[in-house]
């Protein structure tokens, strides 16, 4: 069976940056993503299509491809009230917060002084060329149940 859309993937990969470094890795057979409903970045889904189980691929993802270019109107600084006042900030830390258009966004903390924050709505990885050593381990078809939530689900069902 090749991939296509509406079929479940599991893939084992490793995914590292131009020098090399390991950014992430699955290789136990257990990352599987429903083809064709935005699961993945676009340049990986799209290198996979109509590859089957057995196939070994390496796969470059540009930025725009990924997660996107670094915005840097992305950044911005806001008053530490807005934070929990009992919760120690430091740069690196996570937050979610509320995107222009109403949508949750995930924040990293860079900059932390008396009575600011300075925090990135930038994905961590844009602007990051991306290189996957990917193996696909299995396609299947998706069940009804998969294909109307837009994911694949455990062999217990779906757990939300």
């Amino acid at each position: 069976m090749t991939i296509a859309d509406n079929k479940v993937v599991t893939l084992n990969y490793t995914l590292t940056d131009d020098e090399g470094t390991v950014i992430d890795k699955s290789d136990d057979g257990s990352f599987q993503y429903l083809h064709g409903a935005s699961n993945i970045i676009p340049g990986l889904e799209n290198a996979l299509s109509g590859k089957a189980e057995g196939d070994e691929l390496k796969v470059t993802v540009s930025p725009e491809e990924g997660y996107g270019e670094r915005d840097d109107a992305r950044k911005e600084t806001v008053p530490r009230e807005m934070f929990p006042a009992d919760t120690e900030i430091e740069p690196g830390m996570q937050f979610h917060a509320e995107g222009p258009q109403g949508q949750m966004i995930t924040v990293t903390v860079v900059e932390v002084n008396d009575d600011t924050v300075t925090v990135d709505g930038n994905h961590p990885l844009a602007g990051v060329q991306l290189n996957f050593d990917v193996q696909v381990v299995g396609v299947r078809d998706a069940s009804a149940e998969e294909l109307e939530h837009g994911h694949v689900h455990g062999p217990e069902g779906h757990q939300h």
